[in-house]
């Protein structure tokens, strides 16, 4: 973990205002995500795995023939073309295509007609590789509560949608560091991608502790009511522009002072798209707890940005102010999204990490 990056404080303290939320404190560690060059024995999002070399790779077995999209591109050409997206930032008079892009594109389309020459069956109805997402070591995330001896996870998904959420399929696997020993030199990958954003560019990352407060959906009615009330805020001195959030109070805790956007484990469920939705445990009934959020933005545009970390306020303002182009938002460094650029949490048990897990989108 060679960068750091800080949230700032926030604007006002949540349990000075209301001290009966400091029992609803949460921990959370914003993994805060960063294009990089991750190796087997890093902690990462969409980098190489640390996987036996001796144990098969996961695949979703299931068929994707049915899967309506017009978009089918293969990660090589994703790839390929999110390169010449950069360039394109980089340079706006540099549009076109390069010898070396050209030659790129060559190669990738003979591989489709080789496979179409030899008479291989689609690649939707094939048994698809999953594509690794994060894998996270404890030394790093020592919020991960892993079963036994494990100091490891890694979580992977299926590139394609899947009834009857419209998402991917998650696989999440705990081991072992020190049990590895030989190690997967090159993972197979999936022919094709059902979106862009299922597949992440390797990120490093640079993860940093904070304390989280419940989505004011997940309040009881009478939290709610003194959130809401604007002279509750006034009596505690909090230093907030009455002109713009007296009416909407409630606005301002849920962007500001509740729970933290992007790539974060632990923490509080970030509701909006739907009401509170608890998960159950298909084995022992106990209500999940999240694990995992996998986010398509690390911070929100507008008001937003105030979760934008310190190192990054001026990229953040920068890019509200112009805009972004070509994909290269700064608070998209993973280049994923899920559902209309939501965020994708992964539940698991509380009791034992072993029992099935769960996602669901918001």
């Amino acid at each position: 973990m060679a960068f750091v990056r800080t949230t700032p404080p926030r604007p006002v303290g949540v349990t000075a205002v209301f001290p009966e939320l400091a029992p609803l404190a949460r921990p959370a560690i914003r993994l805060h995500p960063r294009p990089g060059s991750p190796s087997v024995g890093e902690s990462s999002v969409g980098g190489p795995l640390l996987w036996p070399a001796d144990e098969p790779w996961p695949h979703c077995e299931a068929s994707h023939l049915h899967v309506d999209s017009g978009f089918r591109e293969s990660p090589d050409d994703v790839r390929l073309k999110r390169r010449m997206q950069a360039r394109w930032h980089r340079d706006h008079n540099g549009r076109g295509t390069t010898p070396e892009e050209a030659a790129s594109k060559e190669r990738n389309a003979a591989r489709l007609a080789e496979r179409l020459d030899a008479g291989l069956p689609l690649p939707a109805d094939c048994p698809v590789p999953m594509l690794p997402i994060a894998q996270l070591y404890l030394r790093d995330i020592p919020l991960l509560r892993p079963p036994g001896q494990a100091d490891l996870l890694q979580v992977l998904w299926c590139p394609y949608d899947h009834d009857p959420d419209h998402k991917p399929s998650t696989a999440l696997f705990w081991r072992s560091a020190a049990e590895v020993v030989d190690i997967l030199a090159t993972p197979p990958e999936p022919y094709e991608v059902n979106h862009w954003g299922y597949l992440p560019e390797p990120c490093v990352l640079a993860p940093e502790a904070i304390t989280e407060y419940p989505n004011s959906l997940d309040l009881s009615s009478q939290m709610l009511l003194m959130v809401e009330d604007w002279s509750r805020w006034q009596a505690a001195g909090a230093d907030v522009d009455s002109s713009e959030h007296a009416d909407c109070p409630r606005d301002f805790y849920d962007v500001h002072l509740a729970d933290a956007p992007g790539w974060k484990v632990g923490g509080w469920p970030p509701w909006g798209r739907t009401d509170p939705n608890p998960r159950y445990c298909t084995v022992c009934d106990v209500q999940m707890v999240p694990l995992l959020t996998i986010a398509s933005y690390e911070w929100d545009g507008g008001e937003g940005h105030s979760w934008a970390p310190q190192e990054d306020q001026a990229a953040a303002y920068a890019s509200n102010t112009v805009g972004s182009c070509c994909g290269q938002s700064p608070s998209q460094p993973t280049k994923v999204e899920v559902g209309s650029t939501d965020n994708m949490q992964i539940y698991v048990c509380p009791v034992s990490p072993e029992h099935p897990h769960t996602d669901l989108i918001q």
